[in-house]
């Protein structure tokens, strides 16, 4: 049971790291295709830089070993990011296709958070 955990795990978060790098090098670099898309949204085009350095240090904070508080704020921020994203969608009627992106890296965080091995969470003590 133990290692079908973290094998879940290690998948989940390998593929929601590669999604956020992915997402976010593209953001960074502001992508046509991702300023049209800001554009559309209604969103200022800074949003990008931020949203794209965001994901990149919430990547570098799941992966590295230690630093649970860390790990709890980037799985909260990709959290929020993502349902934001879905909710951003819904608010300008956006078509199906463009809800598969945001839903798939809410679920690969939720999935990635809750299969994290006990010495990847926050112990609390009395």
């Amino acid at each position: 049971m133990a290692k079908r955990n973290k094998i879940i795990y290690w998948v989940a978060t390998i593929w929601l790291s590669l999604g956020m790098v992915s997402t976010g090098v593209v953001q960074i670099m502001q992508l046509e295709e991702e300023v049209q898309k800001m554009n559309t949204l209604g969103y200022p085009m800074y949003f990008l830089t931020i949203i794209g350095i965001w994901k990149l240090l919430g990547v570098v904070a799941i992966l590295l070993p230690k630093i649970p508080l860390v790990k709890e704020w980037a799985y909260a921020g990709f959290f929020f990011l993502m349902s934001g994203a879905i909710f951003t969608h819904l608010a300008v009627q956006d078509g199906a296709a463009e809800y598969f992106g945001p839903a798939l890296l809410l679920l690969l965080t939720a999935v990635s958070w809750y299969f994290r091995p006990n010495e990847r969470k926050i112990v609390l003590s009395n």
